[in-house]
This record gives structure tokens, C-alpha cells and sequence, in this order.
């Protein structure tokens, strides 16, 4: 056992104290002095690392007595995040993406010259360490220095590694800086990757096939929303980037796959809100053989696991009211929710009359359809917090589905909504291509007629597929980023999409 440390003060000298942070050209006159001394400050490896996570859910403090156990050695790349001095020791503040650890660095250990660039170090440096494992006098666990590598040199002052940014300016133009101060920020995309992993277990478990369909589209489909238009130099012709990858995974159905499902990265042209962003990520799936409620069934279950696998629990808490995903989710009807709220039933209800409930969301081209989609978020998504399917939809919004027995303006489609937010939408797919064509055409009219805008063909080579024969299937379209809002608490989309759509900085 070696002497002890001297001990650690719990406050780190950060960029928080600006007194003490090294300036752009302090740091390059570093960089400059190690070059010459030989010292590459931007070497090609560290290998062999260990997690920081791992070391500390490895030993128990307590269970160890103090000062350097050297049958235990690690090494570790990461950030330093804090440095104190006290004249023949220093401590740092090393962290890697799953923690942070105390190095414990000595220079009757080290050595002069070896101490002496430990010393130099900057906070945001990024370093490897190696050294056998201590124990300090407070009971923490740390790594005692045997070596410590510069892995590169931090030539711009870091952000405030203690507090963290609040402007969100600066969080969403340069994410990286929002990472490497704000833990909150790297937990949302750490439970952003495992959400993602655990969807494609829960899938690949029941057999479910993952595929992949054109970003690229010669025409767009399977969603009304306005495309991106790019180019192709080699084919001479416009290309839409995907709004949808509905039109795809069905024609595959028609050649033999049952359940498939694609993790689609969607572009609609529209506009930006708290809620919306122009690039967002979507699940689309197709149960094979289910009508509308076989898919809600599906996706209820689904959902409800993978919060639980990500958060711990089917509960989590949004604007101080928790909300419970635990399968099953209440089912209501739209015409029903509405007579509730308004007392006017809108399968017998006016355009005129539907306008005036719309008030001012109503458009002067809104028809039928687009009243009652108006009147839906408007008035009953709003205050529905807890999971909630709103079910038989107007049919004119929805082309691909077919039509409900009760009445031909509504079909057998849903919206799963938490939070007041839509996160999930689908129904039963139509599988008569003589039914299809006459939709596509019907839902043509009615774009030119203004209740939809942008008028786009039909996808022809969709509808030729499906008529070599389609097995009944239900589909939907699970949004990724507002179910990691809502599990998370974030407040917006651009907190849980990395590096999200902005407008031009001011002045750039």
C-alpha cells in the first residue's frame, strides 16, 4: 500500500471559473511545445479501455481499505472534466460516456517530466489513464497514475462542464458541446439507442422481418405532407425524398412477407414546431392477417415493453402527471368524443356547422374531412394524457384503409394519442386494387379541389402490385422522437433529436 492522497476538494477547477481557463492561443502554444518535445498531442490509439461504469459497479469502497490495490488495473479514455493541484499531487476528473473517476496522480510516481504534463493538462482534454485502482480518504474509488497519454488536445475553451448550457440556442446548433455538459442530454440519447434496440427485439422475437425501402422515391406516397424535390444528375429527373415508406413494405407483403416493419427516416416539407421537425424517424409495421384492432393490439403491447425495458417501469412522469403506457389502451370513437364535447353529431352535422365549431383553425378549401381532423386536435387530443386510441376516422384522410361498415365518410383507422400528442396512426389496409385506384383518384380530386394541397399522381406501379393479390394486413406508423419526448419530459423534438433543423443563425 502506498501513503494516502492528500484530500480531494469536491468542487473541480472547471470552465466555471473562466479565471482559470487557458485561452485558444495558450492551448495551441501547447500543442506547439509538445510537437517539439517530439510528443504527438493527437495520437492514432488507446486500446484496451475499460468503462468507467464498470469499474465502479465492480468494487465496493467499503469493502476496501485505503490507498492502491494493484491487483486491480484499468485503463480509461475520456474527458477531463475537473484538475486540482496540491503541489506534489493532482487530482483529475476523467470521464467517459458512462461516468466520471478521480485519477490520482503522484510525482514521486510519475516522475518530474511525466508529472509535469499531467499538470499542464487543460479541462476538456481528452486522456488516457492507466494505473492500478485506489481508494481515497473519503471512500471514493479513483485510478492511481502510471500513465496518462494525451489522446488530443482541446485547442477551444470547453462549455461549462459543471453547470451545463441553458441556451438552447447553442444546445441545438452544436449538440457535441450540449453532450459534453449536460448529462441530461447524453441520458436522452443513451435511452434514445436502447428504445430503438429494444423495438427491434420485441419484433425479431416474434418473427417480424426488418427491411429496407428508397429514401429516394420516383413518386411520393403513403402520407399527405409535402415532399423535398432533389435531383438526379445520372437519371436526369426529379426525386422525391420519402414522406412514408407505407407503399414499399406492402408490395412486399404482396411477395410473400407476413409481418415486416422498417425504422424509416421521414422528410415532410412543412412547417417547425415544438412537436414537428422537416427529418424525424419513424417505425412503420404490417401485421399480417389483423384488421385495425389487431394492430392496436400489437402496438399497445409493444410500446408498453420497450418503456419498460428502457425506463425501469410503464410510468413516467410529464408536467408533474404521471402516465401509465401498461397495455391495454382505452378505445373511442371519434363521432362519440365529439357529440360528448360539442353535442353536435358529426356524421349529421353541415360543413357550415362544423366550421363554426373549427372557428378559426377552419380552412376556406376544408371539407368534411378536414373539419372533423381539425375538430380532433383541436378539441379531444388535447386532453386526452393517459395511452388513448381515437378510432373510425374520416376516410377521406385516409386512403389506403378501408372503408367502416357503419358509414362510408369514416374508415377503419385510429390515432394513438399521449399527452395531447399523436404518436401513433394506422388501420385496416386496403387490399382490393379496384378499391385502391378509386381512392387514389378520389383523394387526386379532392387535392385540386384544395382540401389537400400539392397534387401529386398516384403511385400506378402500387396499385399493379397489390393486383396480383394482397393478404389482409394492418399497418401503423409509430413516431420514434414524441415517444422519446414524452418517456424523457423533454419539452420539444430538438431535444431528442440530435442535431435537429434550425434556421440560419443570426448574422451567419
Amino acid at each position: 500500500m502506498s501513503e494516502a492522497p492528500p484530500r480531494a476538494e469536491s468542487a473541480p477547477e472547471t470552465t466555471g471559473d473562466r479565471s482559470g481557463a487557458a485561452s485558444e492561443a495558450q492551448r495551441r502554444a501547447k500543442v506547439e511545445r509538445l510537437r517539439e518535445a517530439g510528443i504527438n498531442p493527437y495520437p492514432h490509439s488507446f486500446e484496451g479501455r475499460d468503462h468507467v461504469a464498470d469499474i465502479l459497479a465492480a468494487h465496493d469502497p467499503a469493502e476496501l481499505e485505503e490507498g492502491e490495490h494493484d491487483q486491480f488495473s484499468y485503463r480509461v479514455m475520456g474527458r477531463v472534466t475537473g484538475k486540482r493541484g496540491h503541489g506534489k499531487t493532482a487530482f483529475l476528473d476523467v470521464r467517459d460516456i458512462t461516468g466520471t473517476i478521480q485519477a490520482y496522480a503522484r510525482r514521486d510516481v510519475l516522475g518530474d517530466e511525466d508529472f509535469d504534463r499531467v499538470e499542464d493538462l487543460d479541462i476538456g482534454d481528452l486522456v488516457g489513464i492507466e494505473g492500478p485502482l485506489y481508494v481515497t480518504k473519503r471512500g471514493q474509488l479513483a485510478i492511481g497514475l502510471r500513465k496518462c497519454v494525451l489522446l488530443a488536445k482541446a485547442l477551444l475553451d470547453p462549455p461549462d462542464l459543471f453547470h451545463g448550457i441553458s441556451d438552447p440556442e447553442t444546445r441545438y446548433r452544436q449538440r457535441e458541446l450540449d453532450l459534453m455538459a449536460n448529462e441530461e442530454s447524453r441520458e436522452i440519447f443513451k435511452k434514445r439507442a436502447k428504445l430503438l434496440w429494444e423495438i427491434r427485439n420485441h419484433m425479431n422475437e416474434r418473427g417480424w422481418v426488418e427491411l429496407e425501402t428508397p429514401v429516394l422515391q420516383r413518386l411520393t406516397g403513403g402520407a399527405a405532407a409535402r415532399p423535398f424535390v432533389t435531383h438526379h444528375n445520372a437519371l436526369d429527373r426529379e426525386l422525391f425524398l420519402r414522406t412514408a415508406t407505407e407503399l414499399y413494405l406492402k408490395r412486399a407483403i404482396v411477395g410473400g412477407f407476413e409481418d415486416v416493419y422498417e425504422f424509416g427516416k421521414f422528410f415532410r416539407n412543412e412547417g417547425m414546431s415544438p412537436q414537428h421537425n422537416p427529418e424525424f424517424t419513424m417505425l412503420e409495421m404490417f401485421v399480417g392477417g389483423a384488421d385495425y384492432n389487431g394492430v392496436m393490439d400489437f402496438v399497445e403491447v409493444l410500446v408498453a415493453n420497450v418503456v419498460e425495458k428502457v425506463m425501469g417501469t410503464t410510468v413516467v412522469e410529464r408536467d408533474g402527471v404521471e402516465i401509465d403506457f401498461k397495455a391495454p389502451w382505452p378505445r373511442v370513437v371519434l363521432r362519440d368524443e365529439l357529440l360528448r364535447e360539442t353535442g353536435v353529431d358529426i356524421y349529421k352535422a353541415s360543413r357550415d356547422e362544423l366550421a363554426e365549431l373549427a372557428g378559426d383553425d377552419a380552412g376556406e378549401n376544408d371539407d368534411w374531412a378536414g373539419l372533423v381532423d381539425t375538430l380532433q386536435g383541436k378539441l379531444i387530443e388535447p386532453k386526452l394524457i393517459q395511452p388513448t386510441f381515437i378510432t373510425v376516422l374520416p376516410i377521406d384522410i385516409w386512403p389506403l384503409v378501408k372503408v367502416h361498415p357503419d358509414d362510408p365518410k369514416v374508415c377503419e383507422a385510429f390515432d394513438g394519442i399521449v399527452a395531447g400528442m399523436e404518436i401513433v396512426g394506422g388501420g385496416t389496409d386496403i387490399n382490393d386494387p379496384v378499391e385502391q385506384r378509386q381512392r387514389f383518384i378520389g383523394q387526386r380530386e379532392r387535392q385540386e379541389a384544395g382540401a389537400e394541397e400539392d397534387p401529386h399522381p398516384h403511385d400506378e406501379e402500387f396499385v399493379k402490385a397489390i393486383e396480383y393479390g394482397m393478404p389482409p394486413a394492418s399497418g401503423c406508423g409509430l413516431g420514434i422522437d414524441r415517444l422519446l419526448m414524452i418517456m424523457t419530459g423533454a419539452k420539444s423534438l430538438r431535444d431528442v433529436i440530435i442535431y435537429p433543423a434550425m434556421r440560419e443563425a443570426p448574422g451567419s
